[in-house]
Protein backbone atom coordinates (compact mmCIF):
# COMPACT_ATOMS: atom_id res chain seq x y z
CA UNK A 1 0.00 0.00 0.00
CA UNK A 2 3.04 2.90 0.66
CA UNK A 3 3.77 2.20 -3.20
CA UNK A 4 0.60 3.32 -3.75
CA UNK A 5 1.09 6.78 -1.82
CA UNK A 6 4.68 7.33 -3.18
CA UNK A 7 3.02 6.92 -6.92
CA UNK A 8 0.21 8.91 -6.01
CA UNK A 9 2.53 11.62 -4.70
CA UNK A 10 4.65 11.67 -7.49
CA UNK A 11 1.50 12.13 -9.64
CA UNK A 12 0.01 14.96 -7.77
CA UNK A 13 3.60 16.38 -7.68
CA UNK A 14 3.68 16.66 -11.05
CA UNK A 15 -0.10 18.18 -11.83
CA UNK A 16 1.18 20.66 -9.39
CA UNK A 17 4.45 21.89 -11.26
CA UNK A 18 3.07 21.50 -14.27
CA UNK A 19 0.09 24.26 -13.33
CA UNK A 20 1.69 27.48 -13.99
CA UNK A 21 -0.23 29.67 -11.99
CA UNK A 22 0.57 27.51 -8.99
CA UNK A 23 4.33 27.62 -9.54
CA UNK A 24 4.09 31.59 -10.16
CA UNK A 25 2.95 31.26 -6.08
CA UNK A 26 4.81 28.61 -4.63
CA UNK A 27 8.04 29.40 -6.85
CA UNK A 28 10.19 26.25 -7.65
CA UNK A 29 10.32 24.49 -4.47
CA UNK A 30 6.44 23.28 -5.70
CA UNK A 31 5.15 20.79 -3.62
CA UNK A 32 7.26 19.21 -0.58
CA UNK A 33 7.39 16.53 1.42
CA UNK A 34 10.05 17.98 3.96
CA UNK A 35 10.88 21.06 5.36
CA UNK A 36 13.61 23.28 3.05
CA UNK A 37 15.76 25.66 5.37
CA UNK A 38 15.16 28.43 4.70
CA UNK A 39 12.00 27.65 4.00
CA UNK A 40 10.46 30.41 1.62
CA UNK A 41 6.57 31.29 1.85
CA UNK A 42 3.76 30.84 0.71
CA UNK A 43 4.92 26.64 0.66
CA UNK A 44 2.68 23.49 0.12
CA UNK A 45 3.73 20.34 1.99
CA UNK A 46 3.07 16.97 2.16
CA UNK A 47 1.63 16.43 5.58
CA UNK A 48 0.22 12.81 7.62
CA UNK A 49 -0.34 9.79 4.95
CA UNK A 50 -2.24 6.62 5.85
CA UNK A 51 -3.11 3.78 3.66
CA UNK A 52 -5.59 1.53 4.35
CA UNK A 53 -6.59 -1.65 2.45
CA UNK A 54 -9.64 -1.32 0.64
CA UNK A 55 -10.00 -4.57 -1.12
CA UNK A 56 -12.33 -5.96 -2.75
CA UNK A 57 -13.49 -9.49 -3.85
CA UNK A 58 -12.27 -9.09 -6.93
CA UNK A 59 -9.64 -6.53 -6.94
CA UNK A 60 -6.80 -5.31 -4.57
CA UNK A 61 -7.31 -1.55 -3.31
CA UNK A 62 -5.99 1.08 -0.47
CA UNK A 63 -7.61 3.93 0.52
CA UNK A 64 -5.31 6.76 1.01
CA UNK A 65 -5.64 9.77 3.22
CA UNK A 66 -3.57 13.00 2.82
CA UNK A 67 -3.38 15.68 4.61
CA UNK A 68 -1.18 18.77 2.86
CA UNK A 69 -0.55 21.57 4.27
CA UNK A 70 -0.53 25.20 2.54
CA UNK A 71 1.41 27.57 4.53
CA UNK A 72 1.63 31.45 4.52
CA UNK A 73 3.45 33.98 5.90
CA UNK A 74 0.66 36.72 4.91
CA UNK A 75 -3.05 35.85 5.66
CA UNK A 76 -5.17 32.59 6.15
CA UNK A 77 -6.65 34.01 3.05
CA UNK A 78 -3.50 33.01 0.69
CA UNK A 79 -3.04 29.65 2.58
CA UNK A 80 -6.47 28.89 2.05
CA UNK A 81 -6.11 30.15 -1.30
CA UNK A 82 -3.51 27.62 -2.35
CA UNK A 83 -6.04 25.06 -0.96
CA UNK A 84 -8.00 25.58 -3.45
CA UNK A 85 -5.65 25.96 -6.50
CA UNK A 86 -4.82 22.78 -5.26
CA UNK A 87 -8.08 21.34 -5.44
CA UNK A 88 -8.21 22.55 -8.98
CA UNK A 89 -5.52 21.35 -10.40
CA UNK A 90 -6.02 17.35 -8.38
CA UNK A 91 -9.10 17.68 -10.33
CA UNK A 92 -7.31 16.21 -13.38
CA UNK A 93 -5.23 13.67 -11.89
CA UNK A 94 -4.87 10.77 -14.19
CA UNK A 95 -5.75 7.42 -14.14
CA UNK A 96 -2.94 5.68 -14.25
CA UNK A 97 -0.58 5.93 -11.26
CA UNK A 98 3.09 3.94 -11.52
CA UNK A 99 1.51 0.29 -11.14
CA UNK A 100 -2.01 1.69 -9.92
CA UNK A 101 -5.11 3.14 -11.06
CA UNK A 102 -6.48 5.89 -8.98
CA UNK A 103 -10.54 5.22 -8.88
CA UNK A 104 -11.37 8.83 -7.16
CA UNK A 105 -9.49 11.46 -5.55
CA UNK A 106 -11.45 13.70 -3.59
CA UNK A 107 -11.32 17.01 -0.95
CA UNK A 108 -12.65 16.08 2.43
CA UNK A 109 -11.74 18.67 4.22
CA UNK A 110 -9.67 21.99 5.17
CA UNK A 111 -9.37 23.44 8.75
CA UNK A 112 -7.33 26.81 8.59
CA UNK A 113 -5.77 28.30 11.35
CA UNK A 114 -2.43 30.91 12.37
CA UNK A 115 0.10 28.94 14.37
CA UNK A 116 0.71 32.00 17.02
CA UNK A 117 4.59 30.83 17.64
CA UNK A 118 5.47 30.45 13.94
CA UNK A 119 3.77 33.94 13.28
CA UNK A 120 2.01 31.68 10.23
CA UNK A 121 -1.17 30.75 8.82
CA UNK A 122 -1.92 27.46 7.71
CA UNK A 123 -4.70 25.25 6.08
CA UNK A 124 -5.06 21.87 6.40
CA UNK A 125 -6.79 19.91 3.61
CA UNK A 126 -7.40 16.62 3.51
CA UNK A 127 -8.12 13.96 1.33
CA UNK A 128 -9.13 10.65 0.27
CA UNK A 129 -8.14 8.50 -2.91
CA UNK A 130 -8.96 5.27 -3.98
CA UNK A 131 -6.40 3.07 -6.34
CA UNK A 132 -6.40 -0.43 -7.42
Amino acid sequence: MTNAVNALLVVLQQAVKADAALMVALGPQGISDRTVRPQRFPALVVGAAEARDFSTGEAEGSEILLTLEAWSAVSRREAEGLVAEVRRVAGGLPEGLDGFRLVNFRHRRTVSRREVKAGLFVAEAGFRAVVE
